[in-house]
């Protein structure tokens, strides 16, 4: 028996995973025991397009109809509430990093759950470096990096740039947010371009960021962007 396998197991027992949403026993692997798992808010109805919460499954809801995002596919983990804003809050504005590995998980999860596709790469929404330099880590590369490993490994690629610092959306009103990141992102592709691509973010609240970010993507000639989040606001 390797020595690592007797020490991780001995660390498994001395030290068992404890949820942290509700401070019980947790399953092995994951920092959230199955009640609470159970309990998440998922979205059952969406627009497929933007993850918008709907009464029914809809291709596009009224606001992509009349302005189509850039991005194919919307695919939230869950819904902008309870534990999940909590443990977002935790993991983005306390570095409360096994938060983020929870929510990754949790995600991983969900997104097998209702068949999200699987891309040829993970594409993290970047920060200015001034903004990274302040928070100490980017919170979505992280996801990404987490994500990748929960699902076997699919490769993840920073082929986002911020041009210029922004404002943060979220203190903007929905609609200056459309402005505030325009041109905002640039692209930088590998040797081998990808085809098909998914954006890994935290939380999506309008979809400006993303729909930026979509857009320089595909000016390279990415032919399929999907959209990641943990949360859909």
């Amino acid at each position: 028996m390797r020595l690592e396998s007797v020490t991780s197991g001995f660390g498994r027992w001395l030290l068992p995973p404890v949820c942290l949403i509700c401070g019980q026993r947790a399953r092995e692997g994951l920092d959230c025991c199955s009640g609470c798992a159970a309990d998440l808010p998922v979205i059952d109805s969406q627009c497929h397009s933007c993850g918008l919460a709907m009464p029914a499954p809809t291709h596009a809801c009224g606001r992509c109809t009349r302005r189509p995002p850039a991005f194919d596919r919307t695919w939230p983990g869950f819904a902008y509430a309870g534990p999940i804003e909590r443990l977002v809050h935790r993991f983005k504005f306390h570095h409360d990093l096994a938060a983020g590995r929870v929510l990754a998980g949790l995600c991983a999860r969900r997104l097998a759950a209702i068949g999200a596709p699987r891309p040829q790469a993970l594409v993290p929404v970047p920060l200015h470096w001034r903004r990274h330099l302040w928070r100490g880590f980017n919170q979505s590369r992280m996801l990404a990096e987490d994500l990748s490993g929960f699902l076997g490994g699919i490769p993840v690629a920073p082929l986002l740039s911020r041009s210029r610092a922004t404002p943060a959306q979220s203190g903007l009103p929905a609609a200056s947010r459309g402005a505030n990141v325009r041109n905002a992102f640039r692209a930088h592709l590998p040797a081998c371009r990808p085809r098909h691509v998914a954006l890994v973010d935290d939380v999506m609240t309008t979809g400006t960021t993303l729909d930026a970010c979509a857009r320089a993507l595909k000016k390279t000639g990415i032919e399929r962007v999907d959209v990641w989040v943990v949360a859909r606001a």
